[in-house]
């Protein structure tokens, strides 16, 4: 089964289509789950298993963003490793954030970490990449995730505000540059679209954007979207369903902070009160997004 399918197929059957960012720091883990002697990675680890555990039967992926565990040099990577593991464990899709991007054999290296069968790549389904070195940044990314059932998540409009200092010049043939980005992604997507309408080569354009979200929706019919910038990057349930497909398919919509720190905000420091703070932002979250694809005709009631 091709990547997007079991994708889309989760998301049917959590009817959430939410992916959980696990952008961890030791300082945001409670302290019923910190042991004398333990890690910054072990206490990490602790709290993305607990969060996971709160959040299994509601999402259908998560989205660990290798910066914060490599940033704990090899007790983070240790602990992206047991989560990602933990992940598919509790029959998570797992979303790798690398934004990775090199060229020839490289990137050949990269593709085989994350999108083949071995090392990370037998936990991960889906890699984030870049795509500012052009096709030959790309092509080994997309033959490995063609041939191993994996996903790719290309940048094409990020939710960052300084995206427009590249994203949005204007090329000579009038498109902005996020355009002929998009245009790349459909182009080089489309030998690879299964018998569900998607290419394995999605694409992350930001929710933050809505007045452009539209017409990249267009542009991209065969192209999975993951949406990042909702909640506490300003994005909203209603941006956010604009880049859906007309049927209310075709995009995942991420949260991070506004998940994983739903246990501060309700003081919640115990293991009880954590899941339930958890289980309650998730599905906060995930009736907004099925509330706002209904109102825009996505979704029947």
């Amino acid at each position: 089964m091709t990547f997007t399918r079991r994708l889309q197929q989760a998301i049917e059957e959590k009817n959430n289509p939410t992916v959980m960012g696990l952008d961890p720091k030791p300082e945001y883990v409670p302290s019923f789950l910190i042991e004398e002697g333990m890690t910054d990675g072990e206490k990490i680890f602790a709290f993305n298993r607990h969060l996971i555990d709160a959040a299994k039967d509601l999402i259908p992926a998560v989205k660990p963003q290798l910066a914060y565990y490599e940033a704990l040099g090899l007790d983070g990577i240790k602990a992206f490793h047991e989560t990602i593991r933990y992940a598919k464990e509790k029959g998570l899709i797992v979303i790798v954030d690398g934004k990775r991007n090199d060229i020839g054999s490289t990137a050949d290296q990269y593709a085989t970490a994350y999108l083949t069968d071995t090392g990370f790549a037998a936990y991960a389904d889906a890699l984030t990449v870049n795509p500012y070195l052009g096709s030959d940044g790309i092509k080994p990314f997309l033959e490995a995730a063609a041939a191993n059932g994996k996903g790719l998540f290309v940048l094409v409009r990020t939710s960052n505000p300084s995206a427009i200092d590249l994203l949005d010049l204007e090329l000579k043939d009038g498109r902005a540059f996020y355009e002929a980005v998009a245009d790349l992604v459909k182009a080089w997507g489309e030998p690879f679209v299964g018998d569900d309408g998607y290419s394995p080569l999605g694409a992350v354009i930001g929710a933050t954007w809505p007045e452009q979200a539209d017409a990249l929706r267009m542009r991209l019919p065969q192209t999975f979207v993951l949406v990042p910038g909702y909640g506490a990057q300003g994005g909203s349930a209603e941006d956010a369903a604009r880049l859906f497909d007309k049927e209310g398919k075709g995009a995942i919509v991420n949260a991070s902070r506004s998940l994983m720190l739903a246990w501060q905000k309700a003081n919640a420091d115990s293991p009880d009160a954590f899941a339930e703070a958890t289980h309650m932002a998730i599905v906060k979250m995930r009736d907004d997004l099925n509330q706002a694809l209904t109102m825009a005709g996505k979704k029947r009631v």
